[in-house]
């Protein structure tokens, strides 16, 4: 449905100029139901909620995010219930649409707490299925903590390291991926010259297995500094221009930087925590924590040096405590990017005063 939705869309802009709406399409299933008449064998709701991701797919487009693509069979799937979705506790039996008379046996992974909003069901590229449960549990957000230099610390992440604190305490990087690349290189070669189903599950099964391993690295870090600190200090990374370093990408990625932050975000929101960054271009590497001056001529490759000022530097180290400073000094000085809500408009900005163009264009 996703992928017909897609085309359906592309079509109807490059052939005839025009951009359907995912009102558009809904509108088109009873007909498609008519074509193929399997597709009632899924409630109508599930077929409108993957239009409407589609639809969500093309907004992040909009906003700076990739093209829409195609889904693969192969890469898995997921399944939206956005409604009508039921969990019998006494059987561990998912119940939903179209199956309301024989649920599905599912294994608990937790007590469900509230009131249950929506369901996907999502499968891997290894054959495991696995169902997500939105419920609303009818509390609000905590409080957010207050942000004081004693309960601040500066994270810098890294490759030869995970992370380094401003504390000193250091994360090491447990690089999964290169670690099961000599097997994965053995597996991907076997698979090259037979393309059997057998050796096509292998390296699907080796490949879930790095990114569990890195997947639980990465929840035990993130937990672990949520709930030992108040606030956390970050450096915006632009990973996407630094994958185009082809020495360093495969190592970026095997780091996961850009999924461990978005874990930091979404516990600290939890258990109302802060979470502050700094610009991408801020010199936190360069700086001298302690007198303030920049080397601007330092390398990547030195990984300790002496400033001016006699202090010697662990460069990840110093990087941390900068963070930790400059996030705290745009904080307490008012500079820090306000939000969306707090922006001025063009109505805001607009003054009597101002002339219309016209009069400075002999009007």
């Amino acid at each position: 449905m996703y992928n017909l939705a897609l085309e359906t869309k592309n079509i109807a802009y490059l052939g005839a100029k025009v951009n359907l709406s995912q009102f558009d399409l809904i509108k088109q299933l009873p007909e498609l139901k008519k074509e193929c008449p399997w597709l009632k064998e899924v409630n109508s709701q599930s077929l409108q909620q993957s239009i409407i991701n589609m639809e969500s797919a093309f907004k992040s487009f909009f906003k700076g995010g990739g093209f829409p693509k195609f889904k693969r069979k192969t890469s898995g799937g997921s399944y939206p219930i956005p409604q009508n979705v039921m969990v019998d506790t006494n059987t561990s039996e998912l119940i939903i649409p179209k199956f309301k008379k024989k649920g599905i046996k599912i294994n608990l992974h937790r007590e469900i707490n509230g009131l249950i909003k929506s369901a996907t069901i999502s499968v891997t590229p290894t054959g495991k299925y696995f169902v997500s449960i939105l419920v609303d549990t009818q509390k609000g957000m905590p409080i957010k903590a207050p942000i004081t230099e004693e309960t601040t610390v500066g994270i810098d992440l890294g490759i030869k390291d995970f992370a380094i604190s401003s504390d000193g305490e250091v994360f090491e990087n447990p690089k999964h991926l290169k670690k099961a690349m000599d097997r994965l290189k053995f597996i991907q070669r076997k698979h090259s010259k037979h393309k059997g189903k057998k050796t096509k599950q292998r390296l699907a099964l080796l490949h879930e297995k790095v990114a569990n391993k890195r997947k639980d690295f990465l929840h035990k870090i993130s937990t672990q500094l949520i709930r030992e600190n108040q606030t956390i200090a970050l450096e915006t990374l632009a990973v996407k221009n630094m994958v185009k370093n082809h020495y360093l990408a495969q190592a970026i990625s095997d780091a996961s930087w850009s999924t461990f932050v978005s874990m930091l975000e979404y516990k600290a929101d939890f258990y109302g925590k802060n979470i502050l960054r700094i610009g991408t271009f801020a010199p936190s590497s360069k700086t001298c924590s302690v007198c303030g001056n920049i080397h601007k001529e330092l390398t990547l490759n030195e990984r300790k040096w002496t400033c001016g000022c006699g202090t010697t530097h662990d460069r990840d180290i110093n990087a941390a405590v900068n963070i930790k400073s400059f996030a705290l000094k745009n904080i307490f000085s008012g500079t820090e990017r306000k939000n969306h809500e707090e922006l001025p408009t063009l109505v805001g900005v607009l003054t009597h005063e101002a002339q219309p163009i016209a009069s400075g264009v002999g009007g």
